[in-house]
């Protein structure tokens, strides 16, 4: 057998390519997270704005910079509008950060690359991110690319005063590329894209003697800002109020308030952050245990010895990586398990890390095969696993009730399936409406526009959703504006589907018997 079909590191791809895009497309989307990014990723190619992110055409969506949509979007112009292609990005993303743990590591501590790589990969909870289309894998890409290019520029230097053979590259390449990705992750996820720049500051401060090239350098400086503001400054000039809107509730409420109801409470980061370490590490787990319980003795030379430092460094550097930025994310009054998921790197490099320490040789491939069967075999599961968040199960559902084909689903005082726009086709609208006018914020609103707007719109091809318990009152507030409001077929879901026409005009065929009571 050729020695590079010997390889741990082309098994490791390979093992990671399967778990990435085997089945990535087989399950619909889910409703709210994938069907809100994939929406606005769908509305950029609709309307041809890639500027300013849109829920629809008259509102925006302006909870997150615009990285992710444009991926999304330019997946979708390249590969069609199918769900493979909206979750491509997330899976390439995976892909990235696991060729990029295996780089840090190779520099960290020569040796530990494949076990790194092979940590990364298999851990449950990288996978399973990986087939969720979100922000955060993309910002975890984009935060990893920094952290690979300071590893790069801090620990060559170290290499080459070691006497390694190989000619490094110059710091400053290395700092600037490290600016790049802060400014990528800045564009991804606003202002948490910079929390692992004081892991890098402080781990430079801890460690002895005066770096010829500094972090905090004009060059770098000016580079994020060249590539991470211009969009920040197109639409706060386009949108007056914006910038207060993203200051305050985007960022500070977020961070120092309860208000979006992320587990707010004070055991909040024990409910979500503990299992998604133990649980999603898994079936690295007790090595993680290992390290977590040596740490103490570890870390405790490191105090007040500069050469200790110096000699760890490794060390030092992926536990303030793991460490600062959970300590951060504990303390904020936002919380959910896919913000720690720019930390399975550090993590995985742990891993690596205590199994190079304790001279242990990588897994049996019976056991690695055993676990990728099951990974894939949940993947399949899920995709066949019935939940009222399946987009496509609802698309399916509209058609079999609709007699024409459907251009708007408006949803009255209910969450709106915003992945509908890519099951029902790019074209079509999804919209959250009111019965009542009420007064609305600015930038993102909880409704797009009151019932009696909608009706005003008059359009054709809508598919109008309420709650089966609200249909009484939804269906006497349009008889009471003068419309009238015909069921479609069975209820769904707890959900009565129906048209609406003016009630002085024929719709066709009589009204359908009200089975939705």
């Amino acid at each position: 057998m050729p020695s590079v079909l010997r390889s741990p590191s082309l098994w490791i791809a390979v093992m990671a390519t399967v778990l990435a895009l085997c089945f990535l497309g087989t399950r619909g989307m889910w409703d709210p997270d994938e069907g809100r990014y994939s929406n606005v990723a769908l509305n950029m190619l609709d309307s041809g704005d890639w500027l300013n992110p849109h829920r629809n055409q008259d509102v925006g969506h302006w909870t997150k910079p615009p990285l992710t949509y444009w991926m999304i979007a330019s997946s979708i112009a390249v590969f069609g509008a199918n769900t493979w292609a909206a979750r491509l990005p997330a899976a390439l993303s995976y892909l990235l950060c696991v060729w990029l743990t295996w780089r840090i590591a190779r520099r960290l501590s020569p040796g530990s690359q494949n076990a790194a790589a092979l940590a990364y990969a298999s851990m449950g909870f990288t996978v399973g991110a990986s087939q969720l289309i979100t922000t955060d894998y993309v910002l975890a890409a984009c935060e990893t690319l920094a952290m690979w290019a300071f590893v790069e520029a801090r620990f060559t230097q170290a290499d080459a005063a070691k006497g390694h053979a190989g000619k490094p590259l110059r710091p400053g390449r290395w700092i600037a590329l490290m600016w790049v990705g802060f400014a990528l992750a800045f564009i991804t996820k606003g202002p948490v894209g910079l929390v692992l720049l004081p892991v890098v500051l402080l781990f430079d401060y801890l460690m002895p003697g005066r770096r010829r090239r500094r972090v905090l350098q004009w060059s770098g400086m000016v580079l994020f800002a060249v590539l991470a503001l211009p969009w920040y400054l197109a639409v706060f000039h386009g949108n007056p109020g914006l910038f207060q809107y993203f200051v305050g509730d985007e960022v500070v409420n977020r961070m120092t308030t309860g208000e979006f109801g992320r587990h707010a409470e004070w055991y909040g980061w024990i409910e979500i952050y503990l299992p998604t370490l133990v649980v999603g590490a898994l079936p690295w787990t007790p090595t993680f245990w290992r390290w977590a319980r040596g740490l103490p003795a570890l870390a405790k030379p490191w105090r007040g010895d500069p050469a200790r430092r110096q000699a760890d460094a490794h060390w030092l550097l992926v536990c303030l990586w793991l460490l600062l930025p959970l300590l951060v994310f504990c303390f904020a009054r936002s919380r959910m398990p896919l913000y720690l998921l720019p930390l399975f790197v550090p993590l995985a490099l742990i891993v690596a890390l205590q199994w190079q320490s304790e001279k242990r040789p990588l897994p049996r491939w019976q056991w690695l095969l055993a676990w990728v069967a099951l990974l894939l075999a949940l993947k399949l599961a899920l995709a066949w696993w019935p939940t009222h968040k399946d987009a496509g199960a609802w698309a399916d559902a509209i058609r079999e009730r609709s007699r024409v084909p459907v251009e708007e689903v408006v949803f009255v005082e209910d969450m709106a399936r915003y992945g509908l726009h890519l099951h029902l086709g790019t074209g079509t609208e999804v919209e959250k409406i009111s019965l009542e006018t009420i007064k609305e914020p600015r930038f993102n609103p909880t409704y797009d526009e009151p019932l009696v707007v909608e009706l005003a719109e008059h359009e054709s091809g809508v598919v109008w959703v309420s709650k089966q318990v609200d249909w009484p009152v939804v269906q006497a507030r349009i008889n009471a504006l003068g419309y009238r409001a015909t069921l479609l077929g069975t209820p769904y879901q707890r959900r009565v589907m129906f048209e609406v026409h003016r009630a002085d005009e024929e719709s066709g065929q009589r009204t359908a018997p009200d089975t939705a009571r």
